[in-house]
């Protein structure tokens, strides 16, 4: 059934391969077993539940909590030519009818429903009139009361399961920490499951942490370079919500707000409208996003900080579905802090304790100095493995950039030191600056050897330093005052035994971030934008009399791909991704002589040659295929690892792909290239029996640190080569 799985994937999507863990997903799920599925959003979840869909001979229901997504995949499918309806109560009841009969009759291959929907008499009544092969939950971390986004409706859904004993019940999140996980596994039963975890690295999103100075104005300038691109901003409140939406309409730019303060129908049509690219931007409150599959969505910004890292993790995943290069920005201040813990503080018990570690992880990832992909990987229980991404603000930062601040610093800690911790940063500023301030002088601070001897700085320079000496640990603030108060490595600075660096304007730094960051493709760096904008238009036009999202016709993907390669037939046009099939029959003639027509008038010849080659590439051997054939050939690790010029963690990052493709591996070249005995090879083992081998740092944690992650990478694929995952 995988070789029809393959025949569908082409065919009927477009696709030449599958993404990472799908091929294994489609055939545990088609083997009956049921699967746990933790894809980062834009992984390719959907896909998952989708194909074998058609391949079983029954009903696949896919419960949903997002409504407006709902009418989405369905219009998508639709235009695939699968036969899916949906049951909700945002449609009519003429319509609602005549999908209950495309149920019954079997013409039907899938049903989208709601939890609460599902469980009314009316269509558990329906389903016992049909086979049902599959019961596929999205948005699965709903069931589990650790998770960040608890719904008591999903609870329900492990007795509506037992409705359909003969089917396969498969869970997909793009969110789930490890305690979550198994929540989920044991609210539902799982029996004989198969937990399938993708990287959470989203490699298109570009991460960038600011201080926040003037934020209005950093945020027109971040979209000065973006006319025309998708994009969200989330608020913490309505009111500013609706202050920045009024700021950035005056400013001439194309957008709406979106929060619970206005009626429902204003939200679902100023979602309909950004989701149908009428307009570019949402300003909104976290209200917002839940049901938005818009894959060309080109940035997403914090104008304030978000409540925890899976909020913020589940926020930035709305951009880049499409895996082109997209931004992400937060401007991060203390006073947002503060917002935060207040509203910790009236909570109680052991929920209070949860949210205050919330925010002392977000707190890590966004002080951070290292990549920001260490912190928020880690949260989720992953390693990453690189020091350097090439794709956050960190990462991109010019070590000649950074500025030796020691004597600056100095002056600042003295001046805490003399004033005995008992102040701020904008009093010490004062003071450094010579201020002739009611407090500075009531205080007699006026007569201390620190007054006016830092006025080289701004008052924002003296700011920025003092927020730079907070993020590097040589400043703690008062919980309770918010003074200033010198850590052991501050008065090692005071003795000249510490350096002071760091780049001290952070409110610029990185701000576009485009310069040094890596992008992706060829394509989509020196596609023809002229035409592209011209395929816009067809698609727009397209999806209004059909009325549908314009993702729905073709992604921008498949657009910037036909302003690239300019296709001028339907045999080229099918090479173009994300082309099958059915759109090829539906759509091709239209976008073909808009590109005829292009090419003709600017002298412009199709790439046939490239497509046919691309084409021939994506379906030949992968880097990580020829890797894993030639070490099951007999070539040893360290072999290939010089002889591709990587070093060992790549090579077994392509073998465990070769792996979770299907492949099988030898298992005795691993342990000849490890250091371990063979007592601690049995404990890494035992290990990996107990909590699994999917992530790394639970097998650390139960070895009590004992055995490195370069040998538990080497383990790692040797016990999924003798085991399986």
């Amino acid at each position: 059934m995988i070789t029809q799985a393959k025949s569908i994937l082409k065919e009927t999507f477009g696709f030449d391969q599958f993404r990472p863990l799908q091929e294994n997903v489609i055939k545990n799920v088609l083997e009956k077993k049921d699967t746990l599925v933790i894809m980062p959003t834009g992984g390719g979840k959907s896909l998952c539940y989708q194909i074998p869909a058609m391949l079983f001979d029954g009903l696949t229901i896919v419960v949903s909590p997002l409504i407006s997504l709902m009418k989405d995949q369905v219009d998508q499918l639709t235009s695939y030519g699968i036969p899916a309806v949906v049951l909700n109560s945002s449609i009519s009841d003429d319509l609602y009818r005549l999908n209950e009969q495309k149920v019954r009759s079997g013409q039907a291959k899938m049903l989208y429903v709601a939890p609460e929907s599902l469980m009314t008499d009316r269509i558990r009544h329906l389903l016992t009139q049909v086979k049902v092969d599959c019961f596929t939950i999205d948005e699965a971390h709903c069931i589990s009361e650790w998770g960040h986004d608890f719904r008591p409706d999903y609870r329900q859904l492990a007795e509506i399961r037992k409705d359909f004993p003969e089917a396969v019940c498969i869970g997909l999140t793009a969110t789930a920490t490890p305690r979550v996980r198994e929540d989920i596994k044991e609210i539902l039963e799982f029996r004989d499951a198969s937990t399938f975890v993708a990287s959470f690295d989203r490699e298109n999103l570009f991460l960038n942490v600011v201080d926040k100075s003037g934020p209005v104005d950093q945020i027109l300038d971040f979209l000065y370079t973006r006319k025309g691109q998708s994009g969200i901003i989330y608020c913490f409140s309505r009111r500013q919500t609706d202050e920045l939406y009024q700021d950035l309409k005056d400013e001439g730019h194309s957008v709406r707000p979106y929060h619970a303060g206005l009626s429902e129908h204003q939200r679902e049509t100023y979602q309909n409208a950004f989701i149908r690219d009428d307009i570019d931007i949402i300003v909104a409150t976290v209200a917002f996003g839940m049901g938005i599959d818009k894959p060309d969505v080109r940035f997403v910004i914090h104008h304030d900080m978000p409540q925890n890292i899976e909020s913020y993790y589940q926020q930035i995943g709305r951009a880049g579905r499409d895996g082109l290069r997209s931004d992400c920005l937060l401007l991060y201040s203390h006073s947002d802090r503060q917002k935060i813990n207040y509203f910790i503080n009236q909570k109680e018990g052991e929920e209070k304790e949860v949210a205050k570690k919330h925010l002392e992880d977000l707190i890590n990832y966004l002080t951070t100095s290292d990549c920001r992909r260490i912190p928020l990987m880690e949260y989720f229980g992953e390693t990453y493995n690189g020091n350097d991404c090439g794709m956050c603000d960190n990462c991109i930062s010019m070590k000649d950039e950074m500025e030796d601040l020691t004597v600056a610093a100095q002056k600042f800690l003295s001046c805490i030191v003399r004033t005995d911790e008992r102040f701020g940063a904008t009093h010490i500023t004062d003071i450094l600056r010579g201020s002739k301030a009611k407090k500075v002088l009531e205080n007699g601070h006026d007569e201390l050897s620190t007054y006016g001897i830092g006025e080289e700085f701004s008052k924002d320079q003296w700011v920025q330093l003092s927020r730079l000496l907070v993020r590097k640990d040589f400043l703690t603030k008062d919980p309770k005052y918010g003074s200033l108060l010198l850590t052991d490595d501050a008065r090692k600075v005071l003795k000249d035994e510490k350096r002071v660096t760091g780049v001290l304007d952070r409110t610029q730094t990185a701000i576009d971030g485009s310069a040094a960051a890596r992008t992706s493709s060829d394509v989509e760096n020196r596609y023809d934008e002229n035409l592209f904008e011209e395929l816009r238009k067809v698609r727009k036009d397209l999806a209004v009399q059909q009325d549908v999202a314009p993702y729905v016709i073709f992604p921008d993907t498949t657009l910037m791909e036909m302003a690239y390669y300019f296709p001028q037939s339907s045999e080229t046009l099918t090479g173009i991704y994300g082309v099958g099939d059915a759109k090829q029959k539906k759509y091709g003639r239209d976008f073909l002589e808009v590109i005829k027509e292009y090419c003709e008038e600017n002298n412009i010849e199709e790439r046939e040659r490239e497509i046919k080659k691309k084409t021939k590439k994506r379906s030949s051997s992968k880097k990580h295929v020829q890797i894993g054939e030639d070490y099951n050939n007999g070539k040893s690790l360290e072999h290939l690892a010089e002889e591709h010029g990587v070093k060992m963690p790549t090579i077994l990052k392509h073998l465990k792909t070769f792996l979770e493709e299907g492949n099988d591996l030898r298992q005795d070249g691993i342990l000849d290239a490890s250091g371990l005995s063979q007592r601690k090879v049995d404990e890494v083992n035992q290990a990996m029996d107990k909590v699994g081998p999917e992530l790394l740092k639970p097998v650390y944690e139960e070895l009590n640190k004992s055995v490195g992650y370069s040998e538990l990478r080497m383990m790692q694929l040797y016990y999924i080569a003798k085991n399986g995952s």
